[in-house]
């Protein structure tokens, strides 16, 4: 009889902390961290199409960061682009060179697709044109910051990239994390 108690008593501590891992692996997959798939050729050269990835669930995105949000304009699909304009940012591009509020910034995470450019520019408007503003993207109604609440994105490979230049301001609420890099540079 002693036994048999003992066996019910060490099987049901082994019960508690098979549950509680699960509860601990729930929690962490579902509110902390979880795990992406790259869909297509946007995030080229930083990211591969295929390419998987995690995502922090709790932090906020500042500039020149990776993130993950659903598309827009598609169902059940998610978009990962890199942060360029926060809530209030001027954003503008002249001749393929990047202002934020009236600075210029380097993009180096562009260098190799700069390299590789037979003729024109890598960041164009939706029509081509090399210099564009805010007061161009779609939701901005002629305003020339990045609307409260909102980001402007932008895939790393400019020429085949959906992004805010196509689908609008991203709304930081909608947002589902930013990418975690684990050992590799992400090219801030």
């Amino acid at each position: 009889m002693k036994s048999e108690n003992t066996f019910f008593s060490g099987a049901l501590g082994w019960i508690k902390i098979i549950v509680i891992a699960l509860v601990l692996a729930f929690g962490i997959r579902y509110f902390l961290i979880s795990p992406v798939t790259v869909n297509g050729k946007s995030m080229d050269p930083t990211l591969h199409d295929g390419e998987h990835l995690f995502i922090n669930k709790v932090s906020n995105p500042d500039r020149f960061d990776i993130i993950v949000f659903p598309a827009p304009d598609e169902e059940n699909a998610e978009y990962i682009k890199r942060v360029i304009g926060l809530p209030g940012d001027k954003v503008e591009y002249k001749q393929d060179q990047l202002y934020i509020n009236g600075k210029a910034y380097d993009e180096p995470y562009l260098d190799s697709e700069k390299a590789d450019l037979k003729s024109g520019y890598l960041t164009t408007d939706p029509n081509g044109n090399p210099d564009f503003t805010m007061a161009e993207i779609k939701g901005s109604n002629g305003s020339l910051t990045v609307p409260e609440g909102e980001l402007f994105v932008l895939g790393d490979n400019r020429q085949v990239s959906k992004d805010s230049r196509y689908i609008g301001f991203i709304s930081q609420d909608t947002v589902l994390g930013k990418v975690i890099s684990f050992g590799k540079s992400l090219q801030r």
